[in-house]
């Protein structure tokens, strides 16, 4: 959790906190690279909360980097997300309400690599082969990537 959102926190408790964020969805050869999430067990894209002062896509490059090891090269925007799917109670009794940023990214380069703080390990699934239990974050903007990515075939 950054600075922010803690001292934030701390004043307010689990009351519900309006959070502005930033995802990614990593696509090669027909897959995407989902990362599965500590705090719940759900597939997840990858990313976070936007720090005081960053941009969305620096916050998906930023998270990209700190959650799988990868260096985000181009992104495409996918859109921006939010309403009543966008409501989450956390395992920590957290609430929140995010407003998403959504990106692909199919120039990066490293390695793929968990981050054993945050997730339980990273997962490539064909486009047709989803988990099904996926974070109801993501559900849209996934849905929307994966229309993008057949589109193209």
């Amino acid at each position: 959790m950054n600075d922010y959102i803690s001292t934030v926190r701390a004043k307010i408790g689990h009351d519900r906190l309006l959070l502005a964020g930033a995802g990614v969805f990593i696509h090669r050869d027909g897959k995407l690279l989902l990362q599965r999430r500590r705090d719940d067990g759900t597939w997840g894209d990858h990313g976070g909360s936007l720090e005081l002062g960053e941009t969305p896509e620096d916050a998906a490059r930023r998270e990209l980097l700190e959650e799988t090891g990868l260096t985000a090269g181009r992104l495409t925007y996918l859109g921006v997300y939010s309403g009543a799917d966008f409501y989450q109670t956390v395992p920590n009794g957290d609430q929140v309400y995010l407003v998403g940023h959504f990106y692909l990214c199919e120039e990066f380069t490293g390695t793929p690599l968990a981050d054993p703080k945050e997730t339980t390990g990273l997962k490539w699934f064909a486009l047709d082969d989803l988990p099904a239990n996926l974070s109801h974050i993501i559900v849209r903007p996934l849905r929307d990537c994966v229309k993008l990515l057949q589109s193209r075939r």
